[in-house]
This record gives structure tokens, C-alpha cells and sequence, in this order.
């Protein structure tokens, strides 16, 4: 293999490791998002209703 080959193929492979590190940086330091509670409503509320039969 000829140097110009060594170094096409050494910045290829760099180009796709740094993008990968940059995503699964941005993936894994986002902060979480808020998920929906169902009961925010009712969190005043001492006894729960039943559910309907």
C-alpha cells in the first residue's frame, strides 16, 4: 500500500470515529426531558378514586 492510501484511508477512518464521538457526546450529556405525570393534578388530593367497574 502506497503512502497516499495510508493517509486517504487514516483520514476516512478519523472523519467517522470524530463524528461518531461527537454524536454519542451530544447523546449521552443532553439533559433529560420531562415526562407527563398523570396524577400532577391530583397531588393535593389525600385519598385516590376508585376506578369505574
Amino acid at each position: 500500500m502506497n503512502t497516499t492510501a495510508i493517509i486517504t484511508m487514516v483520514c476516512a477512518q478519523g472523519i467517522v470515529v470524530s463524528f461518531a464521538a461527537y454524536f454519542f457526546y451530544k447523546v449521552l450529556t443532553i439533559p433529560p426531558k420531562q415526562e407527563p405525570d398523570s396524577f400532577s393534578e391530583n397531588d393535593d388530593e389525600l385519598v385516590r378514586q376508585e376506578p369505574k367497574k
